[in-house]
Order: C-alpha cells, then sequence, then structure tokens
C-alpha cells in the first residue's frame, strides 16, 4: 500500500518550494509525484505545424520525489507521517501524530 495517492493534499518539506502545499495529482514510478502548482519548470518547445502547436517558453509542473513532500494534516495545520494499521485484513493510512485515519 502507498502512503502517498493522487489527490492527497501534501507539502514540501525539501527543495526550492520548501513549504508549499498542493494535491497530488500524479503518480510518476515508484519515488515521484506530480504536485499542482508546485515545482514548476520552463520548458522551451519548437512549433510544431502539423499538430498546430505554436512554438515557445511553456510553464509546466515537474516530477518532485516523494522523500521531499510529506502528507498534510488539517487538524494540526502541519506535516505528518504516514502510518499504516491493519484491521481484519484491511490496511488502513492513518497520521501517525494523531492515530486518526487519513480516508
Amino acid at each position: 500500500m502507498r502512503k502517498i495517492k493522487c489527490n492527497d493534499e501534501v507539502i514540501v518539506i525539501a527543495g526550492k518550494d520548501k513549504g508549499k502545499r498542493g494535491t497530488v495529482s500524479r503518480l510518476v514510478g515508484k519515488d515521484k509525484v506530480v504536485i499542482g502548482g508546485v515545482n514548476i519548470v520552463k520548458r522551451h518547445t519548437k512549433p510544431n505545424p502539423n499538430a498546430g502547436q505554436a512554438g515557445g517558453i511553456v510553464e509546466k509542473e515537474a516530477a518532485i520525489d516523494i522523500s521531499n513532500i510529506a502528507i498534510f494534516n488539517p487538524e494540526s495545520n502541519k506535516a505528518d507521517k504516514v502510518g499504516i494499521q491493519v484491521e481484519d485484513g484491511k490496511k488502513t493510512r492513518i497520521f501517525k501524530s494523531t492515530n486518526k485515519a487519513i480516508d
């Protein structure tokens, strides 16, 4: 079971965007995620007349390593660790500080 999933609200704890919050828009492989509005990079693209695409500088969200983010706990308004609790053979994600279910 993954500790971070799509549509989770996370906070960046390391890197140039430290302190920014956003939601996970997609997972990239095992150890990277794309977060909406975080880690914006500029990409220089060539025009493609066959596809009707204009050239120029495009800003887009780049992937960030999963070790540089933490899940956001709305009760404490801080970053929190994720734990996994097993009850009756079912796994649930919990906040480590409060032991309350995330989902």
